[in-house]
């Protein structure tokens, strides 16, 4: 994260969630978290940021959906909607995945996710219990830095 705060500034981190997968392909649980924070970037210098840092710590493209060491996924940028060229926003997965919505519940409990204004609780209320999400206990994740503004 401190490569990502350098160039964005501080992110408050949700608590870690050991994940069940949803690939296809046979791998096992994930960790999964929600980082929040704020920038000026635009969505798509902000993905390629992201990127970047994940090719700094070895992320491999090669096979869609095959286990990898590091995701980051751009889920929201405020109230922003875009469609056509990546990155789409909102992540046009996001509201069916109780990976990203339980630790996103963590921080921002009540953020309204376009197009429809349902909250991240709401969204998670929603999902059946599969594929699951749990959460790990507190020491395991960093300490908190600078509050982040939230929406």
């Amino acid at each position: 994260m401190a490569r990502l705060e350098a160039a964005v500034g501080p992110l408050e981190l949700a608590p870690l969630y050991l994940t069940e997968p949803v690939s296809p392909i046979p791998q096992p649980p994930y960790l999964n978290s929600v980082a929040l924070g704020a920038c000026e970037l635009a969505a798509p210098d902000l993905l390629a940021l992201m990127q970047q840092v994940e090719s700094q710590l070895g992320r491999d493209r090669e096979r869609p959906q095959a286990a990898r060491t590091l995701d980051l996924d751009l889920l929201l940028l405020g109230d922003e909607v875009r469609q056509g060229a990546p990155p789409l926003l909102p992540h046009p997965r996001m509201r069916e995945r109780r990976f990203v919505l339980a630790p996103l519940c963590d921080v921002a409990p009540e953020w309204r996710i376009p197009p429809d204004g349902a909250t991240a609780r709401e969204l998670l209320h929603r999902l059946p219990e599969r594929p699951w999400a749990r959460r790990l206990p507190e020491p395991l994740r960093p300490a908190p830095t600078d509050p982040v503004r939230r929406p």
